[in-house]
C-alpha cells in the first residue's frame, strides 16, 4: 500500500518528467486573409545561422507536407500561393527549483529523521531551441501566418521528434478552408 507521501513524489515525478518532454506552440494568423485561397506553398529557405540536422530536416519537411495536406495545401516547387519561411535559433538557460516545504521522512519506528531537509534547490542547465514558421502570402508578400515553437534541444533523434511535434501541433491550427 502506497503511503500518501509516496503519491504525492510519484505524482511530482511522473508531473516532471512529463513536463520536460513536451513542446510549447503558439500559433497566430491575420483574420483578415482569405484561407480558402491558399492551395499550394513552397519551403522558402530559413534565415537561421544554425541549420537543422538531417533527420531534423526530414521531420520538417515530411510533417509540413502531410498536415497542409489535410488542409488542402500541398507543396510545389513553382508559383506556390504560400511561402513557408523558417527561422531557427537555441539558447541556453538555466532552471532553478526551490522548495520551502519538505517531506517529512519517516524511518520506521524510528520517526522524523533528524537531517530530513524542509527546503532544497535544483539548478539544471539546458538548451532550448526555437522554431518559427512564417507563411507569407506569395503575392503580397504579407505575413498570413505564425506559428512558434519551443523545446529542449538534445540529441539529433529526439531533436527530430521535437520538430515534428511542434510543426504538427502548428500545422494543426492553421486555417486552412479544407480539413481532410
Amino acid at each position: 500500500m502506497f503511503s500518501s507521501t509516496r503519491v504525492y513524489l510519484l505524482a511530482v515525478a511522473v508531473l516532471f518528467l512529463t513536463a520536460c518532454s513536451t513542446v510549447s506552440v503558439t500559433t497566430d494568423f491575420d483574420h483578415s486573409a482569405s484561407f480558402s485561397q491558399y492551395r499550394t506553398y513552397t519551403l522558402a529557405p530559413g534565415t537561421e545561422k544554425i541549420g537543422l540536422s538531417p533527420s531534423s530536416e526530414t521531420a520538417l519537411r515530411e510533417a509540413l507536407r502531410a498536415g497542409l495536406a489535410r488542409h488542402g495545401v500541398s507543396e510545389t516547387s513553382e508559383n506556390a500561393d504560400l511561402h513557408v519561411v523558417r527561422h531557427i535559433s537555441a539558447q541556453e538557460k538555466v532552471r532553478v527549483y526551490q522548495s520551502s516545504a519538505g517531506v517529512p521522512y519517516r524511518y520506521g519506528r524510528y520517526g522524523m529523521w533528524a537531517g530530513a531537509p524542509y527546503g532544497y534547490t535544483d539548478v539544471s542547465q539546458y538548451t532550448e531551441g526555437t522554431l518559427i514558421l512564417d507563411f507569407v502570402d506569395a503575392k503580397t508578400q504579407k505575413l498570413v501566418f505564425r506559428g512558434i515553437g519551443t523545446g529542449t534541444v538534445s540529441d539529433p533523434e529526439t531533436n527530430a521528434a521535437r520538430i515534428k511535434e511542434v510543426v504538427e501541433k502548428i500545422v494543426q491550427d492553421f486555417p486552412g478552408a479544407t480539413k481532410q
